[in-house]
Parts: structure tokens; C-alpha cells; sequence
């Protein structure tokens, strides 16, 4: 079993440039990147540690890619497996703010894993988000818009945390 393979669905390119920078600070090579519409569910299954990552569409949902890969994915036994979540979106929606984080958790906490990579909330201003709970968000959020000036910075240290989870 390899050690972590990053997964992301990306429709603009945004969240498959964060995917590689992630994998840059995790020691990640290419071959275990993967966009979702490329492979399907049963390749989580090749690693111990999941990193998944989906911008945030529409009125809050996850990218399109991500809908049939999640359906297979949560049927999955992902027992000793540990996820971890990082979201692109925009605070300026601040009622949707990187729901797909906490979409992807919603969806694969019945898989029998374990989450790790919370990070805190009140780094963001929003008003309502689907990955915020008790005052973490459940995975790493990023805004390319507003604040690409944060990203590196935030990127680095949470790869960190989720490397040595």
C-alpha cells in the first residue's frame, strides 16, 4: 500500500495547481495525483492516506467530477485509512463558503475512516459553511480569489499537519 495519493476534481485548473502544490509539500509524486474523472473509486483503496480536494460550485456543491466518484467512494471500507480535505472557493459567497469540504466529509464519514487536517476557522470570514464545525473548518480552505496571498503559507503548514497525522 502506498503511503498518501491526493485526489481532486477541478473545472477551472484552480484545484489541480493547489493538488500539485499540496503534493510538493507532502513529497507526493505525480503518479499518485488523480483527478477524479479519471479514476474511479477503488483506487483510494491503493493508499493509507487520502488527501481529497474539490472547489465549491453553484449554490454550494462540490465540483461536478466529484458526484459519481462519491457515490462509489462511500460505499467503500476505508477502515485505518485516514482523509484529509481541502477546499477552493470564495468568501464573498459567505453562505457557501468551501461547502464541498464538508460535502466530501458528509459523504465519506460512514467509510470507516479517520479525518485528520482540521484547520481553524476564524482565519475566514463567511457567514455559513458546510466544512465548519465547533469553530475548525474540517479540512483546509482556500480562496484564490480574494486572498491568494494566504495560500502558500496556509498550504505549507497544513501539509505538514496531514503529513505527520
Amino acid at each position: 500500500m502506498k503511503t498518501i495519493g491526493i485526489f481532486y476534481g477541478s473545472a477551472t485548473g484552480t484545484t489541480a495547481d493547489v493538488a500539485r502544490r499540496i503534493a510538493r509539500y507532502m513529497g507526493v509524486g505525480e503518479e499518485d495525483i488523480h483527478d477524479v474523472s479519471k479514476v474511479g473509486p477503488s483506487k483510494l483503496g491503493d493508499y493509507a492516506k487520502l488527501v481529497l480536494g474539490s472547489s465549491t460550485w453553484g449554490s454550494g456543491e462540490v465540483e461536478d467530477d466529484w458526484y459519481s466518484f462519491l457515490d462509489g467512494a462511500q460505499s467503500l471500507d476505508l477502515r485505518g485509512r485516514k482523509i484529509a480535505i481541502f477546499g477552493c472557493g470564495d468568501e464573498t459567497m459567505s453562505d457557501t463558503f468551501c461547502n464541498a469540504i464538508g460535502i466530501i466529509y458528509d459523504r465519506l464519514k460512514g467509510t470507516g475512516a479517520d479525518f485528520v487536517g482540521e484547520y481553524p476557522a476564524d482565519v475566514y470570514t463567511f457567514d455559513h459553511s458546510a466544512a465548519s464545525h465547533d469553530g475548525t473548518m474540517r479540512g483546509l480552505a482556500l480562496d484564490e480569489v480574494n486572498h491568494p496571498e494566504y495560500t502558500e503559507g496556509r498550504i505549507r503548514d497544513w501539509a505538514e499537519i496531514v503529513r505527520t497525522a
